[in-house]
């Protein structure tokens, strides 16, 4: 019986560096890990088709948002566009009490936030094998412009110098790889001390007495 609580994970990368399908491989129903979910956050803006309340995000008003803000229920919160988007506390919390490993998949900044406020996540960055395989992935179907492209690279470049504030690396190379290098990651962290000896405190005290 699992008795310990799950593990908060930070997931961030530069645009372009496979993060969403890496943590989509990682979590896919039936052949990823069932231990782990992924963080959904509140959002502001409208619903797109095909999407769905509580499954892409938690799709709240102006007003709803802005409550939730003065109640401290945001673990972070950031504006982009006029829409606001934010982590909640509470559900989080939720989540990782039921023993559940979480990931909260937000950029550096958002990474130093939630760091001050809860020092026991990890943090896991993403990077690309090389500025030209990331160019690549960035051109995407090579319809967007050479200015866009470059603002694009600029940018992930910007990110990728903060990899160094982060407690994991992993190089995007090869996909199924850098997959198991991010199950490793997980796998190895239930393991540790502390988690063991919250989910087998019984049989520990039991093989040393």
């Amino acid at each position: 019986m699992n008795h310990s609580s799950g593990t908060l994970y930070i997931v961030s990368a530069p645009s372009g560096a496979g993060k969403t399908s890496l943590v989509s491989a990682l979590t896919a129903p039936g052949s990823g890990d069932a231990n782990i979910r992924v963080s959904v956050s509140h959002t502001t803006r409208a619903m797109r088709p095909g999407e769905q309340h509580g499954v892409n995000y938690h799709f709240v008003d102006q007003p709803r948002f802005r409550s939730m803000i003065e109640q401290g229920d945001f673990l972070e919160h950031a504006e982009v566009f006029g829409n606001f988007y934010g982590t909640s506390l509470s559900a989080l919390q939720q989540t990782l009490d039921e023993g559940f490993d979480l990931i909260l998949e937000i950029d550096w900044q958002g990474a130093q936030q939630v760091r001050k406020l809860m020092p026991e996540a990890l943090s896991i960055f993403i990077l690309p094998p090389s500025k030209e395989a990331l160019r690549q992935r960035l051109d995407g179907r090579g319809q967007d412009s050479e200015a866009i492209i470059a603002g694009r690279m600029s940018e992930a470049v910007s990110e990728m110098r903060h990899y160094d504030e982060f407690d994991y690396v992993i190089i995007n190379d090869d996909f199924q790889t850098a997959l198991d290098q991010l199950k490793a990651v997980f796998l190895a962290n239930r393991v540790c001390l502390r988690k063991q000896q919250q989910r087998h405190r019984a049989l520990l005290e039991q093989l040393v007495s």
